[in-house]
């Protein structure tokens, strides 16, 4: 499979060497502030031009919360697969849901495209389900990243909290920011930290006056993630061209998974 790499950071360079470890030929790599991407332009538009011009079978997107939505509105058109792994986004989700089945395109997306990582979402949600039965017990969610990382919470944190969300019912209302008075009980807090090289790390605090029970998930590498995104890319590829999924549409891990 022929792919494009919008965006050539850290994680594009980890993208491109899985995905030619995995039998892919990368046909552009491109970024405006990578020296080595084969183009270097930052309009919207020039992105699509290039991506055009190269003839991919597929995309995938790894750029900046701030660049992404525009990326995204200008790829749409090409009607080729993109797989967008930028967080940052979600609310104008509803809006490129509606450009996707407008253009006819196919757009997977993810906060986080490690196996592990939706395993762990599966875990949350089934653990906040069997212990909202007991009320003495509280739920709260942290992430930890490293000082680069631009947006806040994680995008696989906010997935997390909806996790907790699905399973317990009494939390209706998420909190991201610091608390300046007693929380509610309806209220689940989501607190973030940024510093030096920490590698993703999520966790679900569980506590009760007797006892507090922690579920975390720790990232020691990024490779999971362009293994994921790479075989996210393959499958809606296969899906849009054998006819088991549907053009006009969004998917995700969920689908991709089962």
């Amino acid at each position: 499979m022929k792919l494009a790499l919008v965006g050539y950071g850290k994680m594009g360079h980890i993208i491109e060497e899985t995905a030619i470890a995995l039998g892919h030929k990368i046909v552009a790599t491109i970024d405006n502030y990578a020296k080595d991407a084969t183009v270097q332009v930052s309009a919207a538009a020039e992105i699509a031009k290039a991506v055009q011009d190269s003839e991919a079978e597929g995309v995938i997107e790894f750029t900046h919360p701030d660049a992404v939505v525009k990326n995204i509105q200008a790829l749409i058109p090409l009607q080729i697969p993109i797989v967008v792994g930028t967080t940052g986004w979600y609310d104008t989700l509803d809006d490129i849901a509606d450009l996707v089945k407008k253009e006819n395109g196919s757009l997977f997306y993810s906060a986080n495209y490690s196996i592990g990582v939706n395993m762990f979402y599966r875990i949350i949600e089934q653990a906040s389900n069997l212990l909202s039965l007991y009320d003495e017990y509280d739920v709260a969610v942290w992430e930890a990243h490293h000082n680069q990382k631009a947006d806040s919470p994680s995008g696989t944190a906010l997935s997390v909290a909806h996790a907790v969300m699905a399973g317990n019912q009494r939390k209706k209302e998420m909190v991201v920011d610091a608390f300046h008075e007693k929380p509610k009980a309806h209220q689940l807090h989501v607190s973030s930290t940024r510093c030096g090289c920490v590698p993703g790390t999520h966790k679900v605090f569980f506590d009760s006056p007797a006892d507090t029970i922690e579920l975390t998930h720790t990232a020691r590498s990024r490779e999971g993630f362009a293994i994921g995104a790479v075989r996210a890319l393959v499958w809606l590829k296969a899906g849009i061209t054998d006819g088991f999924l549907t053009r006009g549409e969004l998917y995700t891990m969920k689908d991709f998974l089962g």
